[in-house]
């Protein structure tokens, strides 16, 4: 008689985008899924485990089995991380902050578990990038998320006076990130190349005590002094 071993679920688990307590921001479903999976697909193994252990402090490190999803990751690894889950055992994968799978390398195993016919489980967390959206005052019905724009300074202000005349002729809001050490350069380097009259919002340390977040007109901006250096910042420009 044959029998058939039943998939294992996927759990999108979200985590904190920095020092703070995690029941401050992380709803109870995160928890009881972190109670019970012991198998996770993570992007740095130290954060990961503090991770855990944040939510769950009696969580035997011991016992859980990390594979580790980077930039470094070869593809051919990918159906190995996802043994596990179709053996029947369920699995967590984690972003190193907020949601897995968005602006993160971890949505290679979603998409390959979609093909595996693995069900996909979506929890709810703290995404920057919607937090930042919902605070910005901006259109919120069309907005798109850009990512990183390109380091040479010639061809960042051609990608900053694209999305601002993008975002004047859709009216939609443009998103975008960079590196936390790069934070101030790229706030030069916004305010010469877009109109005096663009809103800029600028969204800093969301949910943490150093939260900072304001909408302002460029003009208004090149008055003002903030230090964005190492702090996780999402930009947004929309020319009305």
């Amino acid at each position: 008689m044959q029998t058939t071993t039943l998939l294992g679920k996927l759990y999108l688990i979200p985590t904190t985008m920095g020092d703070c307590d995690p029941m401050d921001v992380l709803p109870q479903t995160v928890k009881r899924s972190i109670d019970f999976i012991d198998y996770y697909i993570v992007e740095n193994e130290k954060t990961a485990r503090k991770s855990i252990k944040g939510v769950n402090p009696e969580k035997k490190q011991s016992e859980l089995k990390l594979f580790v999803l980077n930039k470094h990751t070869e593809t051919k690894e990918h159906l190995d991380f996802i043994k596990p889950l179709l053996e029947g055992k369920n699995m967590g994968l984690m972003s190193e902050a907020g949601c897995p799978g968005v602006a993160d390398p971890g949505a290679v195993i979603v998409k390959l578990a979609h093909e595996k016919g693995i069900q996909v489980v979506p929890l709810v967390g703290p995404s920057s990038i919607l937090l930042a959206m919902m605070a910005s005052g901006m259109n919120g019905q069309s907005f798109t998320f850009n990512g990183y724009l390109p380091i040479e300074k010639g061809k960042k202000k051609t990608a900053l006076k694209n999305l601002e005349k993008l975002s004047q002729e859709k009216n939609q809001s443009q998103i975008f990130i960079e590196t936390p050490y790069r934070n101030n350069k790229m706030l030069e380097d916004i305010l010469q190349a877009i109109n005096p009259a663009t809103h800029l919002c600028i969204a800093t340390d969301i949910t943490l005590p150093t939260e900072y977040i304001k909408t302002m007109r460029a003009s208004d901006w090149k008055k003002t002094k903030v230090d964005l250096h190492n702090r996780p910042t999402i930009f947004i420009i929309h020319k009305m």
